[in-house]
């Protein structure tokens, strides 16, 4: 059986494995998201070791360009990260490998790899939620990443603020208070002052982030009707709070919507992931088999009119 790599590059943490999934990770590295030039050296040096890799996946932070038919596909394009704009990820990493490559977007990536072996299995319609360094989510229709005019941004979405309950003006640099601008990690610490993993359990953070996360993910079940929802990233590593988001999102939906899965069944509809925080990364690996296989995903790099 051939070896795939998979490439994850989040806003604070990028990650490289080659393997076949999560039974079989022959090499595998993490370090910090830097600049350009230090993070596409590194990424290029641990698959240059080996073993060789039928395809590479890589799963990115955006915006990015999916488009196959753009003379900029595989771009992170403009993303607030400083020095990261414009990028021609994928096209120099396939330069400098040789190897074909396959481009997504970093949670519609992990979305993948929870469909393929973790929480997502059997949901025709899934979305994946990150809440961390920025707010995401990738949508998939039978395993399949959704893209639309671009992909989802969905951190950028609006939500009711009560400017008297919180007055804080928001994070993004772009929008303010977006959903991300009030939910993700940075937010909370801009908020009170110091890392959401320093606020103890009873802080009035955590009534505040439920509201929000329950507000944002409301939206994403009105618009997209998913089968599911897997919720992960490094803020729901709080103890309790995908619980008190599962009450508020009941609370909200006040009945409207009349299936088991958002009333006494919830715990099913909204769930952590069960692959951690390898799902990106292993998700990319499932990128690069599709790819690979020449199925007929948009996702393909064979499909650029290149032939590349």
């Amino acid at each position: 059986m051939g070896l795939y790599g998979g490439v994850e590059t989040g806003g604070t943490w990028c990650a490289c494995a080659i393997g076949t999934g999560p039974e079989r990770i022959d090499r595998q590295v993490q370090f910090p998201t830097a600049d350009v030039e230090q993070t596409l050296a590194r990424i290029v040096d641990f698959f240059r070791v080996g073993p060789a890799c039928e395809a590479i996946g890589i799963g990115s932070f955006g915006p990015v360009d999916l488009d196959p038919r753009s003379p900029t596909w595989g771009y992170v394009t403009t993303t607030p990260k400083p020095g990261w704009q414009h990028v021609a990820l994928a096209p120099v990493v396939r330069a400098r490998l040789g190897a074909p490559v396959a481009f997504e977007h970093d949670v519609a990536a992990a979305a993948l790899g929870e469909y393929r072996w973790g929480a997502g299995r059997h949901a025709g319609a899934l979305c994946y939620v990150t809440i961390g360094t920025g707010i995401g989510a990738g949508l998939l229709i039978d395993g399949r990443p959704w893209h639309g005019l671009i992909h989802p941004e969905v951190g950028h979405m609006r939500i009711p603020h009560d400017r008297v309950r919180d007055p804080f003006p928001g994070a993004c640099p772009i929008h303010g208070d977006c959903w991300e601008g009030l939910a993700c990690g940075p937010a909370i610490e801009q908020r009170w002052g110091v890392p959401a993993n320093e606020l103890p359990d009873r802080h009035p953070a955590w009534e505040l982030e439920a509201e929000y996360l329950a507000l944002g993910i409301l939206n994403i079940v009105s618009v997209f009707s998913p089968e599911r929802i897997v919720v992960g990233g490094g803020v729901m590593e709080r103890g309790g709070l995908l619980a008190m988001v599962r009450v508020r999102v009941r609370e909200l939906v006040a009945g409207y919507l009349d299936t088991p899965l958002l009333r006494g069944e919830v715990g099913s509809f909204l769930v952590e992931p069960a692959l951690g925080d390898r799902a990106g990364v292993l998700g990319a690996i499932a990128l690069a088999e599709m790819a690979r296989k020449r199925e007929p995903d948009p996702i393909d790099s064979s499909t650029r009119p290149d032939g590349s």
